[in-house]
């Protein structure tokens, strides 16, 4: 099997991988790997940025700023109030820097949206699981 077919294949089982991560997801999971997804491509941004690969550069940027935007599309204002309004001035905040380090090539900016998404993911993962399946029961979902 040469090196192409092994890749093509390595692709395709971690897009069954993906799918099936997915499927079993709850609400929390989800966003859990939206953050993970955009503190990846950040990282990868960075790595990219410094070794002057600037078209995978903007693709791995673009790709976290439309994941930003995801996290931005799911708040719930209605029940967030107030957390919700403050997360979506920090995700707009965060898109805006992600856009400066772009042009700029700046991998400080980089860090410091890492560092923040980082701190979200933070408090994110501290929801305890009780609260997580008390949500989830509200909304009429499986724990």
């Amino acid at each position: 099997m040469s090196h192409a077919n092994i890749q093509t294949a390595l692709n395709q089982y971690k897009q069954v991988g993906v799918q099936s991560s997915l499927t079993d997801a709850t609400p929390y999971r989800l966003v859990q790997m939206l953050m993970e997804g955009a503190l990846d491509r950040i990282a990868k941004a960075k790595g990219t940025m410094l070794s002057n690969d600037f078209i995978e550069k903007g693709r791995l940027i673009t790709s976290a700023m439309s994941i930003i935007d995801g996290l931005r599309g799911s708040l719930d204002f209605e029940v967030g109030g107030e957390i919700a309004v403050n997360l979506d001035n920090l995700y707009e905040y965060m898109n805006r820097r992600l856009m400066e380090a772009n042009t700029s090539n700046n991998p400080d900016l980089l860090d410091e949206v890492s560092n923040l998404m980082s701190t979200i993911k933070e408090g994110w993962d501290g929801i305890p699981v009780e609260i997580q399946e008390e949500h989830a029961r509200s909304k009429g979902m499986e724990p």
